[in-house]
């Protein structure tokens, strides 16, 4: 049933998989510490684990974040991500980690105000082929070292790389991609070459 949330139109309840994106507030780095992505990491394994959806996928940088997840047993996707939003802007909203990882007060905007932690809307791309999941595994995971954060995804430890590539659980448990497609039928989705492959896309 389309969701349509002017000019954006969302697909849900058709069991796929859902590539969504959202970013900080015009694109500021809010997720540029060790400790605020460790937060917004807990607080993600919380919210997946209360609303019963799966996570596939996942990358967390400094300034946006991309998940891939399963719909929720109740609700949708948007709904989930309004909590987590909400639940992360909670916790860091009006607030700065400095580089010691120490936690500040972020300085006022020139309202008095702190600026909105994020960005109103999302990015959503139902995933629904083999050859879309593993497009959209790789894209999360060269991330990083697309934007030279690091020089290989193993260091960088906020994202499913060390799941896909190793066979670890990294900093949050990835769920299996075995889901239900259909009432009543299981599909297996293969990921081989998800997180070993060595070249970064451009």
């Amino acid at each position: 049933m389309p969701v349509t949330r002017n000019p954006l139109v969302r697909f849900y309840g058709r069991h796929d998989l859902h590539f969504v994106t959202f970013s900080c507030y015009r694109r500021r780095p809010y997720l540029g510490t060790v400790a605020a992505r460790n937060l917004f990491v807990r607080i993600l394994d919380e919210v997946r684990l209360r609303h019963a959806f799966a996570l596939i996928g996942y990358v967390v940088m400094p300034e946006h974040v991309h998940l891939l997840i399963g719909e929720p047993l109740e609700g949708n996707p948007s709904k989930v991500l309004q909590v987590l939003k909400q639940k992360v802007s909670f916790s860091l909203r009006g607030k700065r980690f400095s580089p010691d990882r120490q936690l500040q007060f972020a300085h006022p905007s020139a309202g008095g105000e702190s600026p909105a932690f994020w960005q109103r809307r999302f990015y959503d791309f139902n995933v629904w082929s083999e050859e879309k999941l593993k497009e959209k595994l790789i894209y999360m995971h060269a991330n990083p070292v697309r934007r030279k954060l690091v020089t290989h995804p193993k260091e960088w430890p906020w994202s499913s790389w060390s799941h896909y590539a190793k066979g670890e659980r990294g900093l949050i448990a990835i769920d299996s991609l075995e889901r239900r497609s259909t009432p009543g039928k299981i599909r297996t989705l293969k990921t081989e070459g998800c997180g070993t492959q060595d070249r970064v896309p451009g």
